[in-house]
């Protein structure tokens, strides 16, 4: 799966070490969906409501906090010492999880601990997005960077994934969970070794919060490509996080045999994504955007099958699809965005984009559980198999992500927030 690049790239002291956190990370954090959704369900007063009550209070605080997340991270003299802090409150976070669990606490705790998680993901991930750039300063070599970083995520989503359903069906939730909790801490003492080899970021931002985040706005604006990806991605996520978190399982519960056979689809969904981070890797083509909006398709296959109560090989053939091409997309935007936004605003933009991706999502899973109490969970997975066409079709009539090219664009100055030496 490395070519010879990858390798030169892993002798590079600091992404090493940023890939080895990520991996840590991502091993942990495979077993919270699982653990957290079959956990809830099982719950003595879990229902599909409750679940669906738990996931949105995971979400929401990642709308109210992505844009400060994104303003902290332009302004932080170290991004590494900013996610070292989330990681470890997220460590706190899923620990508390895990004896509330273990010891059957109420439901409305899970949901209080499950918003202060959504919140270290608010804080960290815009920020995330600018210690990569941090760390790969040369341009042409960022597109194989990423996929990288991809193919060593989705490595260990793939090993957690075939832990998760083992861990949670043997020993329960709360040892799982545990286990995410220690994935972070240790995610955290290597971001803190990280930053300690980095130096600090020389600039200082003087203007207030609410200027940085308008300044923000108008070079998020500038981008057709950008802000109506984001308005199509708004959908996708949120069929994605309801097909996830909630029909899924239950579709898998009624015919295909439960969470075992619910985590056999992600990973076969996982083991596409490693193929096809390490595909985007090679990929040169003159319109990437183009390609990454039409690849964006395949999160519509998940949920059209388990609608349709296709058999398991036919479900995991299309989750195996959607992995591949989920992650041409997300390598061919992120290193757009990296190419075409300065370096100065790329987590203010960052958490602007996250906000309009997340933004229907806790709708999404609010309305979820009543709509398959109404309705069944088979007819609200065809209707947002649906959704999902319906946006990549609508976001293919922008002639700026049709003609998007391949080849560096001249980038733009710094912004004037983060002129200065400190």
């Amino acid at each position: 799966m490395l070519s010879g690049l990858h390798i030169a790239l892993l002798s590079q002291r600091r992404l090493r070490l940023l890939a080895t956190a990520r991996f840590v990370s991502v091993l942990g954090s495979a077993f919270g969906p699982i653990a957290l959704s079959f956990g809830v369900l099982g719950h003595p007063h879990g229902s599909p409501g409750a679940l669906s009550l738990v996931l949105a209070c995971q979400a929401l605080p990642q709308l109210v906090f992505v844009l400060w997340g994104g303003v902290l991270g332009d302004r932080v003299r170290s991004r590494f010492r900013l996610v070292c802090v989330t990681e470890s409150v997220a460590a706190l976070v899923w620990a508390g999880l895990a004896v509330l669990f273990a010891v059957g606490g109420p439901v409305a705790w899970i949901a209080v601990l499950a918003a202060a998680g959504g919140v270290t993901r608010a804080l960290f991930s815009p920020a995330l997005e600018g210690v990569v750039v941090d760390v790969v300063e040369d341009q042409s070599v960022r597109q194989q960077a990423n996929a990288l970083l991809k193919v060593s995520a989705n490595t260990a989503r793939l090993l957690g994934m075939m832990l998760a359903g083992a861990v949670v069906s043997l020993v329960g939730p709360a040892m799982a969970l545990s286990l995410d909790a220690a994935s972070f801490a240790a995610c955290a003492a290597l971001f803190a070794v990280l930053g300690r080899s980095t130096p600090d970021r020389p600039v200082r931002y003087t203007s207030s919060a609410w200027r940085d985040l308008r300044e923000g706005w108008a070079e998020f604006t500038r981008h057709e490509w950008l802000w109506v990806t984001t308005g199509q991605l708004a959908l996708v996520v949120a069929v994605v996080n309801a097909m996830a978190g909630l029909l899924g399982p239950m579709l898998a519960a009624q015919y295909l045999g439960g969470p075992w056979a619910w985590s056999l689809v992600l990973i076969a969904q996982v083991i596409g994504q490693i193929g096809g981070a390490g595909w985007a890797a090679r990929l040169r083509p003159a319109r990437p955007m183009l390609l990454a909006t039409v690849c964006t398709a395949g999160a519509a296959l998940p949920a059209l099958l388990l609608a349709a109560r296709a058999p398991l090989p036919l479900v995991l053939a299309g989750a195996l699809a959607y992995g591949v091409m989920w992650d041409v997309t997300m390598v061919l935007w992120r290193t757009c965005l990296q190419r075409e936004v300065p370096d100065a605003a790329i987590a203010r933009v960052s958490s602007i984009d996250l906000l309009g991706c997340l933004t229907l999502a806790p709708v999404a899973l609010a309305v979820a559980g009543p709509l398959v109490a109404a309705v069944g969970p088979a007819v609200v997975a065809l209707g947002a198999g649906i959704l999902v066409l319906a946006a990549v079709g609508c976001a293919l009539v922008s002639g700026d992500i049709r003609r998007l090219a391949g080849e560096p664009a001249v980038r733009p100055e710094p912004l004037p927030a983060a002129a200065g030496s400190g």
